[in-house]
Order: C-alpha cells, then sequence, then structure tokens
C-alpha cells in the first residue's frame, strides 16, 4: 500500500513538474513576442502577449510575475489604457518593497513608472511625491551625480514645467544636465535630452536666444550620436522648427520640418500619428506667408486677405487647436 502510494506521488510529482516546464516555456515564448512587440512600437501586441506570460507566469513560475508585470503595465501606459496600467504597477511595487525594502533603487525605478502614469493622466499632486521619493532614493543609494538622478531630476523638473512651474523646475534641469554631461560626456544621446527640455522651458517662456543654441546643440549631438535619420533627430528638427515659427521666421522653419516629415515617414511610415502632427506643423508657417504677402500686397482688409486668415483658422481647426498653446514633447 505504502509503494502504491509513494509511486502516486512520484508520478503526481512528475505530472506537476512536466507541466511546469512546459508553462514556464510557455512563459517565456509569450513574454520573448511580447518584448520585440514592444521594441517595435507595436503596444498593442505586446501588451496582449504579456497578458499571456502573466497568465503562465502566475501558474507555475512566481519568479516572472515582477518582470512580466511591469512590461505589460508600460505596454498599457504608452497606449493611455492607465486604468488597466496602474493596478500592474501598484501590484509590482508592493512585491519590491517587500522583497527589496523601500529604500532600494529598484523600489525607486517602480515609483517612477508610477509616477509617469499619474503624469500623463494630468495627476500632478499624485505624481510629485513619487517623484520626489524617487529622487530621494537615487540620491542617498547611488549618488548625487549617478546618471539616474540625473533622470529623476529632469522627471520633477518636466512635472514643475508642465505646471507652469518654470522657476522650480529651471535649477533642476541645470542640475540634471550638469549631472550627465559629467558622468557619461557632452556627447551623449541623454545629454541632448537635458538640453533639448531646457531648451523648451525657454521656449514656453518665450526665452528664444536662450532656447536656440540648445536646441540646436541638442540636435547636433542626436545627429551624430543617432544618424541623420534617427526619429530622435525629427523630433530635433521639429522643435527648432517650432522656435523658429513662434519668431515668425517661417523661411527657416520650412525646411526643417519638411526634414522633420521625410524621417518620420521613412522610420515610422507614413500613416503614423507623428507624422500628421508633422503635416500640420509645416503648413502653417506656409499659411503664415502666404498670408503675410496678401495682407502686404492687397491690404488688410482685401477678401483674399481674409481667406488666407480663414484657412490658417482652418488649420488650427483641424489640429483642435482652438486656442493656441504651447507645445509638449
Amino acid at each position: 500500500m505504502r509503494n502504491k502510494l509513494r509511486d502516486a506521488l512520484i508520478l503526481l510529482l512528475a505530472a506537476f513538474c512536466v507541466a511546469a516546464f512546459a508553462g514556464e516555456i510557455e512563459w517565456k515564448n509569450h513574454f520573448d513576442a511580447g518584448k520585440t512587440a514592444f521594441q517595435g512600437g507595436d503596444f498593442r501586441t505586446a501588451a496582449a502577449r504579456f497578458q499571456s506570460a502573466l497568465h503562465e507566469a502566475e501558474q507555475f513560475s512566481e519568479r516572472n510575475v515582477l518582470s512580466t508585470l511591469l512590461w505589460l503595465a508600460e505596454a498599457l501606459r504608452l497606449q493611455g489604457r492607465y486604468a488597466e496600467a496602474e493596478p500592474l504597477f501598484r501590484r509590482a511595487l508592493a512585491i519590491r518593497e517587500k522583497a527589496l525594502g523601500a529604500a532600494h533603487p529598484d523600489v525607486a525605478t517602480t515609483l517612477n513608472s508610477l509616477a509617469l502614469l499619474y503624469y500623463n493622466q494630468g495627476r500632478y499632486a499624485d505624481a510629485e511625491p513619487l517623484f520626489r521619493r524617487t529622487l530621494a532614493i537615487r540620491e542617498k543609494a547611488l549618488g548625487a551625480e549617478h546618471p539616474d538622478v540625473a533622470r529623476s531630476l529632469n522627471n520633477l523638473a518636466e512635472l514643475f514645467r508642465a505646471q507652469e512651474r518654470y522657476a522650480d523646475a529651471e535649477p533642476l534641469y541645470r542640475r540634471s544636465l550638469v549631472v550627465r554631461e559629467k558622468a557619461l560626456g557632452a556627447e551623449h544621446p541623454d545629454v541632448a535630452i537635458a538640453l533639448n527640455n531646457l531648451a523648451l522651458l525657454y521656449d514656453n517662456q518665450g526665452r528664444y536666444a536662450e532656447a536656440e543654441p540648445l536646441y540646436r546643440r541638442s540636435l547636433a549631438i542626436r545627429e551624430k550620436a543617432r544618424g541623420p535619420e534617427h526619429p530622435d533627430v525629427a523630433l530635433s528638427l521639429n522643435n527648432l522648427a517650432e522656435l523658429y515659427r513662434l519668431q515668425g521666421r517661417y523661411a527657416e522653419a520650412e525646411p526643417l520640418y519638411r526634414r522633420a516629415i521625410a524621417i518620420r515617414e521613412k522610420t515610422l511610415g507614413p500613416e503614423h500619428p507623428d507624422v500628421a502632427l508633422s503635416r500640420y506643423a509645416e503648413a502653417e508657417p506656409l499659411y503664415r506667408r502666404s498670408l503675410a504677402i496678401r495682407e502686404k500686397a492687397l491690404g488688410p482688409e482685401h477678401p483674399d486677405v481674409a481667406l488666407g486668415l480663414n484657412n490658417l483658422a482652418g488649420l488650427y481647426d483641424n489640429q483642435g487647436r482652438y486656442a493656441v498653446s504651447g507645445h509638449l514633447v
């Protein structure tokens, strides 16, 4: 009788091991497919595969649950599916705090992800204490001049810029730039990010003369580090063109917009939303140049001037820019 019971237990254990092994393989297949889709920008497919991977991990491989939760939550966040992402980030945070302690750098990483989720929703009051806690953990654990500290400084500054708290944002952007230059070198792509964001702060305040050299330096770094046809280069071109547009320098803005469109169409495809936004941006200086020529040649009360104004208003209407406002990156 005992031998039969022992044999039954052995068979049961063997069956469980086989199922667990099969589950591990199934998890890896879904997880790897999800990462491939994510890295290709297909966040919808990525989320579906990560969801399947999470199901397998919860059944057979608890050690894989955390990484799957984090990838799934991020794929959902990038689709704007915030209500679905939030409980996943919170669950991942609870796992890390329990396993590592509240002051571990990995806990800071998860806090930062949850803060970004709130930032994306405009929940600035919820995001700020998480960004601050992330910064405090990183400064204590990694030192004040670590690149991750620079990222936290940048994120907190971005939060302040979004709220037009420019005086609070500027010293954080500047410190982030200094840390990145010292830790990574003056030509590193992360330095380009810091330059771009400080330029945006100046841009938002109408400090165009201070913004322009920062945009130009950011563009030069990205062209050198990423190549002339990288989407980050298109972003820099677009931002510099916007700066010119805001100053009425339409002839200088136009070729930059055109180049940004060409890069985005080639790298992202002609149907990508960023291409559509670039085309609207490119159109505006053309409308404004046309309007200026008509006003000068025909006078401000001529019917053709009214037509030009109407066309420009239509451009804004198509973009949802009912009141022209600042731009974000």
